[in-house]
């Protein structure tokens, strides 16, 4: 039986088939950002072909470096299909590279740093991946203070620059104001989902600003309770369209909360594009599937995934704070 069938395979066994050397085969698959793509493709496809799985224990001790970025991820997740077009973004960002994902739950009711200060104690990750980042978020509060790579899914309100990706809420909310008035509403509600993240907040006060320009009313479903779930939503939606109260128009920033909500509507009567028109933050393609005559703003979770990781390599990299931050544009649908 030959070495290649017992053994598993090395950098040696790549460099043999690619008839590359030892140094470029590694530098490759380090990053290779300094080698032709066709020579980091060439490596790929071989360690692929191979099945060639980095030493990860060798690795860390000659570099201190784990080849590893972990994503802390919230169990409680209201948007439809949040976490695969996140990690799908991300896997492929990553792919053919140095670096493997581990995503790191944040169980309900649980204390958020705990996940953060496992990575920290155990060293587990060379960066880490933030979402539903709050104003004050401590998680980032304690991987600043250790000087460790990070990249939030929105943005803070620490002084201190930090590297992150967030949607632009307050555009979206104009965007979908505009669009109401456009069809002559006047009377809006916004009715966001409260997670206690500073896109929320951003989210509420665009709404104030931009129904105070155009010199229209709006109110903001407060309390929280009202949208704690599929049922309490729909409760809502059947309430409010017992009495519109002049509510001609509703704004929702999650495909949750406006299913449900138009099916409470629905059964007290109100009819969409009728009684009230509605725009939606869009994730998924299930609420223009379900209503083809429905206005949505799309966030692009795919593209997030990939910014994400690529932000946070690069923060590994060294790249300063200030250079690492994006706004990312609400995507207008307009369905006449």
């Amino acid at each position: 039986m030959s070495d290649q069938n017992t053994n598993p395979p090395t950098l040696k066994t790549i460099a043999k088939l690619t008839g590359l050397s030892q140094s470029t085969v590694s530098l490759s698959l380090r990053d290779g950002s300094n080698l032709k793509q066709s020579t980091r493709d060439k490596v790929a496809q071989a360690a692929k072909q191979i099945g060639y799985v980095p030493n990860r224990a060798g690795v860390r001790l000659r570099t201190g470096r784990t080849n590893v970025l972990a994503l802390v991820l919230s169990t409680d997740v209201k948007n439809l299909d949040f976490t695969r077009m996140l990690i799908k973004g991300i896997g492929a960002q990553i792919q053919g590279g140095q670096y493997h994902l581990n995503v790191i739950p944040e169980y309900e009711h649980s204390d958020p740093v705990e996940a953060v200060q496992y990575i920290l104690n155990n060293r587990s990750a060379d960066g880490v991946i933030l979402t539903h980042t709050s104003a004050r978020d401590r998680r980032v509060q304690l991987l600043m203070d250790a000087n460790m790579p990070f990249v939030s899914h929105g943005r803070t309100e620490f002084y201190s620059q930090h590297a992150y990706l967030d949607f632009d809420a307050e555009k979206f909310i104009e965007l979908a104001v505009n669009r109401l008035i456009t069809k002559g509403r006047q009377h809006l509600l916004l009715a966001a989902v409260d997670n206690d993240t500073t896109n929320f907040a951003n989210t509420v006060n665009g709404f104030n600003r931009s129904v105070a320009k155009a010199g229209i009313i709006g109110d903001v479903a407060r309390n929280s309770n009202l949208l704690a779930d599929t049922e309490d939503t729909r409760a809502f939606g059947r309430q409010l369209g017992a009495s519109m109260d002049g509510v001609d128009g509703i704004i929702c920033n999650n495909e949750l909360t406006a299913l449900a909500m138009m099916g409470g509507l629905q059964e007290a009567g109100q009819k969409m594009g009728v009684n009230y028109e509605l725009v939606c933050k869009q994730t998924t393609e299930i609420l223009p599937l379900l209503y083809p005559q429905l206005d949505t703003v799309a966030e692009d979770l795919y593209s997030t995934g990939k910014e994400l990781a690529d932000l946070l390599i690069k923060n590994i990299d060294g790249a300063s704070a200030d250079s690492l931050q994006i706004l990312q544009k609400p995507i207008p649908n307009w369905r006449d």
